[in-house]
């Protein structure tokens, strides 16, 4: 698809100004801090053994529904991994049948509008594409919006020990529920991509982290603006090589789901799933200190549901 047909379908344009009108001054205030735990219901749900979809509905029932999250009449960002131009069988990029089924249960629950969208490291296009990403959020009736343009970020100050700004899509300031969903891999340079690392999507610069403490970095906008719901991937999952990967055998099926409105405790439960402690991640670590979430997955109520 053409860039200039996304602008056409979505009226992004006029989108753009109407959201922009909403941010006072240069420097927007830090957004809200996401969904606390719903009473009675587990602070974080594994799910094993299904398909995306089905895994993603038996979660959010334990949780006490999809309508604890997303009310009548509200705009939702849906934040996916797209960051790479692979097809699905490569797990570089959050599953599509999941993504395509959070957006379709969102609007079924009263949403007013779904956005989808990721700064990618390959040409966004074809990452949309190929993925299978842009396919299944417009069968499930939401909008792809481009991540790749300068002039959709805002700057904002960030309460960190080294990240005290950065500039973050106008549509994360403004959206009513804001729905992290990762998918768990190995990297690099973070050691892991999970529910934090994932983040780094919604924001302009991700070299200036990579050049001054990138675990600090992470850490430290983690708390800016907490998700109202992780969503962690775990079906496909790249054991080496991240984040790109090499081919499909650096991948294994794990057909698992995590879920918390804590996106600490989210990233340490999956990272489990990788073969390592919470505390050997850097940035795991250190948004923990920081009170960030918890990593403590054992004073947590952990629901594990097997299907």
């Amino acid at each position: 698809m053409e860039r200039r047909n996304f602008i056409k379908n979505l009226t992004l344009g006029a989108l753009v100004g109407s959201l922009a009108a909403k941010i006072p001054g240069a420097i927007a205030s830090p957004a809200p801090a996401g969904s606390k735990p719903i009473a009675g219901a587990p602070d974080l749900v594994a799910v094993k053994g299904g398909e995306p979809a089905f895994m993603f509905d038996k979660a959010i029932e334990a949780l006490g529904g999809l309508k604890n999250f997303v009310k009548r009449g509200q705009k939702v960002v849906v934040k996916p991994n797209i960051g790479w131009d692979v097809p699905p069988e490569r797990a570089a990029n959050t599953h599509p049948e999941l993504i395509g089924h959070i957006v379709k249960r969102c609007l079924e629950a009263g949403a007013a509008e779904v956005f989808v969208f990721d700064n990618t490291c390959d040409n966004w296009l074809k990452c949309y594409s190929n993925s299978g990403i842009e396919e299944a959020v417009k069968k499930a009736g939401g909008k792809m919006v481009p991540g790749n343009e300068e002039r959709y970020y805002k700057p904002v100050n960030v309460p960190g020990r080294v990240l005290k700004n950065t500039s973050v899509h106008e549509l994360i300031l403004n959206c009513d529920v804001f729905i992290n969903v990762p998918v768990l891999k190995h990297h690099s340079s973070a050691d892991v991509s999970i529910a934090m690392k994932n983040l780094m999507g919604i924001i302009w610069d991700r070299r200036w982290w990579h050049r001054n403490n990138l675990h600090q970095c992470i850490a430290d906008f983690a708390g800016f603006r907490k998700p109202d719901l992780n969503i962690i991937d775990a079906y496909r999952v790249m054991m080496k090589n991240g984040p790109r990967g090499v081919s499909e055998a650096d991948v294994k099926i794990m057909k698992s789901l995590i879920v918390s409105t804590d996106i600490v405790a989210a990233d340490a439960a999956a990272t489990k799933l990788l073969g390592n402690e919470p505390s050997q991640i850097a940035h795991i670590r250190l948004a923990h200190e920081m009170k960030i979430g918890t990593m403590d997955l054992a004073s947590l109520n952990i629901q594990r549901i097997t299907v």
